[in-house]
């Protein structure tokens, strides 16, 4: 509960006029934990990324119904392109620290730029072994699963914010309440120098 993927069940069951105290909920983690608890019956549904959601999907302990791993399913679930993982900070921050601002958003286009033009092979060489779950090929499957919808260049999607405000506002009635101004709650202008200083 409170996870990113808690979010997007309770958003899934909003649009299908279902509150989220209709239904009971169990934190499982992301790791063996969430593999034991479907395969235990310990519930009966679950929202979980890879590789734990390829590992289930291979043994047959689950059905997919929804796959937000494939772009076009995502923004059938979510009216439009939903930006998940990202840098974020407090803006007093970002003003503050412009240069670690910068350094990790170097970081972050440069492993969007190896994601895209890596290998299977590749990847494997760098993930920590306690991420395979014990199974270098459910963890290359689920690398494959993903890969095309990790951005290929850092780059915050205009629409983006609105797709994550409206998301949010479906479960939240303080975001829901809140006026926001859409355009100043995230910045692509780091991403932007990133890309410069690569070219020149």
């Amino acid at each position: 509960p409170g996870s990113s993927t808690n979010v997007m069940v309770n958003y899934v069951l909003a649009k299908a006029g279902i509150k989220p105290s209709e239904v009971s909920f169990v934190g499982v983690g992301a790791a063996n934990g969430a593999v034991a608890a479907m395969r235990s019956g310990q519930i009966d549904a679950i929202s979980n990324l890879d590789p734990v959601i390829t590992l289930l999907q291979r043994s047959g302990d689950l059905k997919i119904i929804s796959d937000t791993r494939i772009v076009s399913e995502a923004e059938k679930v979510f009216g439009g392109p939903m930006p998940a993982a990202c840098l974020y900070a407090p803006e007093p921050f970002v003003r503050a620290n412009p240069g670690t601002v910068q350094a990790l958003t170097n970081a972050i286009v440069r492993a969007d730029r190896w994601i895209h033009s890596a290998g299977p092979g590749d990847v494997i060489k760098v993930v920590p072994e306690s991420y395979l779950l014990g199974d270098r090929a459910i963890y290359i499957d689920g690398f494959l699963a993903a890969q095309k919808a990790l951005s290929p260049d850092g780059m915050f999607p205009t629409a983006g914010a609105q797709t994550a405000y409206r998301a949010l506002a479906s479960v939240d009635p303080k975001i829901a309440a809140a006026k926001l101004d859409l355009d100043a709650v995230y910045t692509n202008e780091f991403v932007k120098n990133a890309h410069a200083r690569k070219r020149g």
